[in-house]
């Protein structure tokens, strides 16, 4: 869609500007507001951003070829098969909705982060709701990047990914299991206790654990759990956890705690 006020007239009137003319005198020279004025030298000028809706109009990786930051879009992958869901908006633009818990400060920065490095330029929000926040971000490629979307609970329908998804996670195995972990598992101190020699003895053990109602994404995780060499156990029906001391300890290493 073109601009109301072609570039010839913004550039006339910024140089205006520059030349000391009022605005109220330069907003009344090029046939604009003067609350227009001020928003062009605050964006263009000073902030130097580009006219128009540029952010909304990324290309994208999968219909025109673009760029794909590969590990980042492993992390995102790992964080929507756990906490994330697509909504469709207006004009067919979809919203890249990931819920995290309000503590979890950096991992929260991160979300963000990353949404930025997958959609370049794109402008994440924000919102509160009961005990955690809703990063979102809107794009209408969202669809082309997590073709997992349906109706219904990710749980209650088959989520299996795309040859080209599974080499992205076969090359960038961790930062997808951390997308996993941090969004659908946590890090416990495990206690046990059991007798030796007639003596009841009390252990405690750190192990990660994660839990998905979905088979296919608790297959997922344990296929790139193989991938990394972390052993790991079905603890029951929907649990999945990584016990060993050297399991443990490689997992630290890969994805860091949960911050």
């Amino acid at each position: 869609m073109p601009h109301i006020r072609s570039q010839e007239t913004v550039d006339s009137a910024l140089r205006d500007s520059d030349a000391g003319l009022p605005d109220a005198l330069n907003a009344a020279r090029h046939g604009v507001a003067i609350k227009t004025i001020r928003r062009w030298r605050r964006d263009y000028q000073r902030r130097g951003l580009p006219r128009g809706q540029t952010h909304c109009a990324v290309p994208c990786p999968r219909c025109d070829g673009a760029p794909l930051d590969e590990r980042s879009y492993s992390e995102l992958l790992g964080w929507y098969l756990g906490d994330g869901h697509l909504s469709r908006g207006r004009r067919g633009v979809y919203n890249l909705h990931i819920c995290n818990d309000t503590r979890y400060e950096e991992n929260n920065e991160r979300i963000l982060s990353l949404m930025t490095r997958v959609k370049p330029g794109g402008r994440p929000h924000v919102r509160r709701s009961t005990g955690c926040l809703i990063l979102t971000v809107s794009w209408k490629h969202w669809r082309c990047l997590f073709p997992q979307h349906g109706p219904g609970h990710k749980h209650t329908r088959s989520i299996v990914l795309q040859p080209w998804q599974r080499a992205i996670v076969e090359a960038h195995p961790a930062p997808f299991l951390r997308g996993l972990f941090h969004s659908d598992g946590c890090r416990v101190l495990n206690r046990v206790r059991r007798p030796v020699a007639g003596v009841m003895k009390y252990y405690a053990y750190p192990r990660w654990q994660f839990t998905n109602y979905s088979v296919d994404i608790r297959e997922l995780c344990c296929w790139a759990l193989d991938l990394v060499d972390v052993p790991w156990r079905q603890s029951n029906v929907h649990h999945i956890s990584v016990s060993t001391r050297a399991g443990v300890a490689r997992l630290d290493e890969l994805i860091g705690l949960k911050r």
